[in-house]
C-alpha cells in the first residue's frame, strides 16, 4: 500500500494541516481522510448555510467509525485562532460558519455535526419546531416514511409548510420555521401539542414514551430534543454508519421511495447538482401566522 505523506490544504487563505491522508475513517465505504476532505469542501457552502451561527457538537472518530468516538462542545486546545468560538454554559463552542473551519474539523476527525436549534446571537429563539421521527429496533423505514406522510398531510391542511430530512441513521426529521418568533417555551408546548395530536391520530404505530422499553415497538416523536444546549444532527453532516451516510433534505414526494443509506457522502454532491438544496426555501419561510392560530387554541383549552 502506497502510504502517503502528510499534507497542507489552503481554503479561504488559510492553511490547514492534514495528517495522515489516507486514514481510512469508513472501511466499508472506503473513504479515507483525505476523501471526506475533499468531499466536505464540496458540500461546504451547504453545511454552513445551515450550522452558521450555531453552537456546534462534533463526534470525533480520531481512528475511523470502528473504533472509539468521544463528543466535544469545548473547542479542542489546539483550535486555530481563526476559527470563530462562542461561549455558552461556560464552554468555548466552535461555531461552523466557513469552510476553512468545515475542513479544518475534517482533519480532526469530526465525522459528525450537531448543532443547536437556535443562533448564538437569539439565544432564546429556535428557528424551527422539529419532529424528530426514531424508530423502535423492529420498525422498518418505510413505517417511519408513512408517518411522516401523514404528519405531512395534516401540515398542508393547516397551511403549515414543512420541511423533511433523513438523519443519515433510521429515523426522519420534518422542521417547521417558525421565523424566530417564539422563545423556547413556547416552541416547546408547540411541539407538544403536534406530538400529542398526532400520537392520538397515528396512536397504534406512534409514541411519545421516551424511555425505549416503554415504546412497545412504537415509532417515538421526539419532542423534547428541541430546547436550549441540545443539539441535532445537521443537515448535509456526514454520519458514523457503514455507508457513510449524510443527513439529507429530501422531497415529501420521494416518501417511500429511499432509504437513508441512499444518500452518502459519494453521491451527495451529485444529488445537489440535480435537485439542488431542498431546504434553501426554508430560509425564507415563516409559519408564525399559521402557528399564532395554534397558540390561540391551545389557549382556549
Amino acid at each position: 500500500m502506497e502510504i502517503v505523506s502528510d499534507i497542507k490544504v489552503e481554503i479561504e487563505n488559510k492553511i490547514i494541516n492534514v495528517k495522515s491522508p489516507d486514514k481510512v475513517y469508513w472501511p466499508e465505504a472506503n473513504i479515507t481522510k483525505l476523501e471526506f476532505i475533499k468531499t466536505m469542501t464540496q458540500l461546504a457552502p451547504f453545511v454552513t448555510r445551515y450550522s452558521g451561527n450555531r453552537l456546534l457538537t462534533s463526534i470525533r472518530y480520531p481512528h475511523g467509525i470502528g473504533d472509539k468516538s468521544f463528543f466535544q462542545k469545548e473547542r479542542p486546545a489546539n483550535t486555530p485562532q481563526w476559527v470563530k468560538t462562542v461561549q455558552f454554559n461556560h464552554k468555548n463552542y466552535i461555531v461552523l460558519n466557513s469552510a476553512a473551519t468545515l475542513v479544518w474539523l475534517c482533519s480532526q476527525a469530526a465525522l459528525e455535526l450537531h448543532t443547536g436549534f437556535n443562533s448564538y446571537e437569539k439565544p432564546d429563539n429556535p428557528a424551527c419546531l422539529v419532529f424528530d421521527l426514531d424508530p423502535d429496533e423492529g420498525n422498518s423505514f418505510e413505517e417511519v416514511s408513512e408517518i411522516a406522510a401523514r404528519i405531512h398531510e395534516t401540515l398542508v391542511a393547516l397551511g403549515i409548510t414543512g420541511f423533511i430530512k433523513t438523519s443519515g441513521a433510521t429515523g426522519l426529521q420534518i422542521f417547521i420555521p417558525t421565523g424566530e418568533k417564539y422563545d423556547y417555551d413556547t416552541a416547546r408546548a408547540l411541539n407538544e401539542f403536534f406530538a400529542g395530536y398526532f400520537v392520538h391520530k397515528l396512536g397504534k404505530n406512534l409514541t411519545m414514551e421516551r424511555m425505549k422499553k416503554k415504546r412497545e415497538g412504537k415509532i417515538y416523536f421526539d419532542w423534547l430534543q428541541m430546547w436550549y444546549g441540545k443539539s441535532m444532527i445537521a443537515a448535509y453532516s456526514a454520519r458514523a454508519v457503514k455507508s457513510a451516510a449524510v443527513s439529507a433534505p429530501v422531497e415529501w414526494g420521494e416518501l417511500g421511495n429511499i432509504r437513508p443509506e441512499m444518500f452518502t457522502l459519494k453521491n451527495m454532491a451529485a444529488r445537489l447538482e440535480q435537485k439542488g438544496d431542498l431546504f434553501e426555501p426554508m430560509l425564507r419561510c415563516d409559519n408564525s401566522r399559521q402557528l399564532d392560530q395554534v397558540l390561540k387554541q391551545l389557549k382556549k383549552w
